[in-house]
């Protein structure tokens, strides 16, 4: 909400950011690109009524380019048992309703073991420069190649999380790639209750997962609302969602 991607990975047996990215992932539709703009906002996560996690996100467009960054780091009883964190940075060019990252680096902390992920785009094409710990090739893997159009987990963050007219809310559908995953986010529906705005929302696993993921489940619902800020334009004040270890919600401070 990873941002979703992110956020989903989280709350799966397998956590890592780019999921507080399904949530962790959900991204909006941008502005157009000569509407510059500076976002920054700090979320908390609670799972179960308890609070398990922080995730900040930061960006800025300016005329056709942005620039985005996120840390997701678990709190309070995820830290007592794993620490978990990610951290992550992207940088591309915006034009409409398109985002084409350029750049994008992340750092991740499974309490496990220790990742990093480098990926450069050629003409909106993923290029993987760096993923380690080096990974034996598997037979759900998709060649980088085939993903042209696709976006980061923080691209996909910093969209879904970011301030937005009225006009823009619950209007999203994008397609995620992670150098090694495939998924999609969608917002729909918006249900206006008094001066907030709710959208349906679901994360979905495509291709790249093991079977293991695959079997345990491939759709998250969520729900992404909406509340009124400053120059008639729409906050996300909270996420919530259905999670491997139950109900959780991303709050905002």
């Amino acid at each position: 909400m990873a941002p979703f991607y992110r956020l989903h990975r989280l709350m799966t047996t397998r956590p890592v950011l780019a999921a507080l990215a399904l949530a962790l992932a959900v991204p909006l539709a941008p502005l157009p690109a000569a509407a510059n703009q500076k976002d920054s906002a700090i979320f908390d996560l609670h799972l179960r009524g308890l609070r398990a996690g922080t995730l900040a996100v930061s960006g800025a467009i300016n005329g056709s380019s942005y620039a985005a960054s996120g840390k997701l780091q678990s709190t309070g009883i995820l830290a007592a048992i794993k620490r978990i964190s990610y951290d992550a940075k992207v940088s591309g060019s915006v034009s409409g309703a398109r985002f084409t990252p350029r750049s994008y680096h992340e750092k991740a902390d499974t309490g496990r073991r220790q990742s990093e992920s480098v990926m450069d785009y050629r003409a909106g094409v993923p290029q993987l420069k760096v993923y380690n710990p080096p990974r034996k090739p598997e037979d759900q893997d998709i060649d980088p190649a085939t993903q042209g159009g696709t976006v980061d987990p923080m691209t996909a963050a910093y969209a879904a999380l970011r301030d937005v007219p009225e006009a823009e809310a619950c209007k999203l559908n994008l397609t995620l790639f992670d150098g090694k995953r495939r998924s999609q986010v969608q917002l729909s529906n918006p249900v206006r209750q008094g001066d907030r705005i709710t959208c349906t929302g679901e994360y979905r696993r495509l291709e790249g997962f093991s079977d293991r993921d695959m079997a345990e489940k491939t759709r998250f619902p969520f729900r992404l609302i909406y509340h009124p800020a400053q120059n008639g334009v729409l906050r996300v004040g909270e996420v919530q969602m259905d999670t491997l270890y139950g109900k959780g919600v991303l709050k905002r401070r």
